[in-house]
């Protein structure tokens, strides 16, 4: 297998959400690959067809907070396509935002989860 690209994100859930950093990690993967467009996956890698996609191997290792607290299927389809994996480890940051009960706040953390998504090629 070989790697074709890895991408780096971030991203902010400034809610706290009972430390549930879910949206935040959601956030940070799709911010790693929405500048993306991996053309070399069709011109060098020859995947011509949408199904052919389905040969990546999409690996994400993204550090977050509260490893605990976080739902490893939502992240899963965050990533349009490939054989996807996750690995949560314990990172990010946690800031004092404010709490606004009328947007569901929980607390006045601001979640802050890093993502490095690699895309490999069989």
């Amino acid at each position: 297998m070989n790697r074709f690209i890895v991408q780096i994100g971030s991203g902010v859930d400034q809610h706290g959400h009972n430390d549930d950093c879910t949206n935040a990690a959601i956030k940070a993967i799709k911010n790693a690959i929405s500048n993306n467009c991996l053309t070399g996956l069709l011109e060098i890698c020859g995947l011509k067809e949408p199904k052919d996609l389905q040969k990546m191997v999409v690996h994400v290792k993204i550090g977050v907070p509260y490893p605990d607290n976080i739902n490893e299927e939502n992240l899963l389809k965050a990533i349009p396509f490939g054989t996807k994996s996750i690995e949560i480890e314990k990172g990010g940051l946690v800031a004092k935002g404010i709490m606004i009960k009328e947007l569901d706040d929980s607390s006045d953390k601001i979640i802050v989860c890093n993502a490095a998504v690699t895309v490999s090629i069989r």
